[in-house]
């Protein structure tokens, strides 16, 4: 089995990046000088990936524009002898075929999964949520690539631990220990109080599904929210046959607020060896000028 295609729904409003978001998608918000969206796109690619679908809504033009070919700037770069820039251009323009569909209303994320059904055609495939960064060397949607083909197929569902009293913020799955990192689901509990919650896994953005899942999206009612849910898709799927969830390895970032787009600009601009020393300057520069004790 060998997943080609991936869904990453971007239609939401990135009310949380206001007023930046009122003129261009918060995805293309830049982590130093690369947007985002990038590093979901490179994770689904490095997996071997060869199809982004994207469920975008108004406004959300630039994503697929950073993802094609500009030749006006590579005439640009080429002609000022940029070849560094160039190059670089170049690669993220044919770094993978992308696709895109219109979610016209914003209905949930089962929602958002059912509107590339037709782009999918009967194949297994990834989701990944663009607002969720994983950084790891080995990419989490291979890691649940690799469970699923040794699980014949079956769908497999990327969870993290998190501290019991932050179960409330996460899905959060229930089912049958069969290894340190593997469960075979019984259910995910939306958001679930701590003192209900049936493990501390909880589910960062990462699937892999199976095309029955898109005959169940087709016909649940409307969820939490007065959204169709994917998580009450996959709970059905759970019934009828074997679901996985997989403990990914890998950091996780939350970019869809602004305090986990922070932790991660931190983490990358300390990672980068060519912005490490000049971070680590104006950062002890700006704390003494602002009078500021750690």
């Amino acid at each position: 089995m060998k997943i080609k295609k991936a869904i990453i729904p971007i239609a939401g409003k990135g009310t949380r990046f206001l007023p930046a978001t009122k003129e261009i998608a918060k995805e293309i918000i830049p982590i130093i000088n690369v947007p985002m969206i990038h590093y979901i796109v490179q994770e689904a690619v490095e997996a071997g990936i060869e199809q982004i679908i994207f469920v975008t809504s108004s406004g959300k033009f630039s994503v697929e524009d950073y993802f094609d070919r500009n030749l006006e700037l590579e005439a640009y770069l080429e002609r000022n002898n940029k070849i560094k820039e160039l190059e670089l251009i170049r690669k993220i323009g044919s770094m993978v075929e992308i696709t895109s569909v219109r979610q016209k209303e914003q209905l949930g994320l089962g929602h958002a999964v059912l509107m590339a059904k037709n782009m999918v055609e009967g194949e297994p495939f990834a989701v990944l949520l663009g607002d969720d960064i994983i950084v790891n060397s080995k990419p989490a949607i291979k890691q649940l690539m690799e469970v699923s083909v040794e699980k014949n197929g079956a769908p497999v569902i990327g969870v993290m631990e998190v501290p019991k009293e932050d179960t409330a913020k996460y899905g959060i799955v229930a089912g049958e220990v069969l290894d340190s990192r593997t469960l075979k689901m019984s259910e995910m509990v939306e958001k679930p109080n701590p003192k209900d919650a049936p493990t501390n896994l909880a589910t960062p953005g990462r699937y892999i599904l199976t095309p029955e899942i898109f005959e169940i999206l087709e016909n649940i009612p409307r969820g939490a929210g007065n959204e169709y849910q994917l998580t009450d898709a996959i709970n059905i799927l759970c019934k009828r046959k074997p679901v996985y969830a997989y403990k990914f390895e890998g950091e996780r970032f939350d970019t869809g607020n602004v305090d986990g787009y922070l932790d991660a600009t931190i983490d990358f601009a300390l990672k980068n060896p060519e912005t490490r020393e000049k971070f680590i300057q104006s950062l002890k520069y700006r704390i003494k000028k602002h009078g500021i004790t750690l």
